[in-house]
């Protein structure tokens, strides 16, 4: 459980650097939900398009900027696991096909701020 909670309060620790650059981050952005719209059978809907409801950590639409914070890097964790690590990827795939640009950062980039800075530079470079 220690290292979920790492993860967590990484994804806090983020949202409160962006924050006070003045940046407006959605959190658990549900990207293919988004691009599908509102309406019923959104399972089905899904499926039907190759898509699962993934979220991003953190995304700005406008932007079209997603983030995710990678754990596990070092523990083993969930992400770099075969079954997790494939399932990130067609996440990642997913989303670049429809239009987003997805930045990776670590634990760490994010504790030293490094992580803030790129989301900050991408941001006013256009998205990516």
């Amino acid at each position: 459980m220690l290292k979920a909670k790492c993860v967590l309060s990484a994804e806090d620790d983020l949202f409160h650097q962006l924050r006070a650059m003045g940046l407006q981050p959605e959190r658990e952005h549900r990207f293919a939900v988004a691009h599908l719209g509102p309406g019923k059978d959104l399972r089905k809907r899904l499926a039907a398009a190759g898509l699962r409801d993934w979220r991003f950590d953190f995304a700005f639409p406008s932007s079209g900027l997603a983030v995710e914070i990678e754990g596990g890097g070092w523990a083993g964790g969930r992400h770099t696991r075969g079954k997790g690590f494939a399932e990130d990827l067609r996440k990642y795939e997913a989303a670049m096909l429809l239009g987003w640009d997805v930045y990776r950062c670590d634990v760490a980039m994010v504790r030293s701020g490094q992580a803030a800075k790129t989301v900050q530079k991408l941001i006013q470079r256009g998205g990516a």
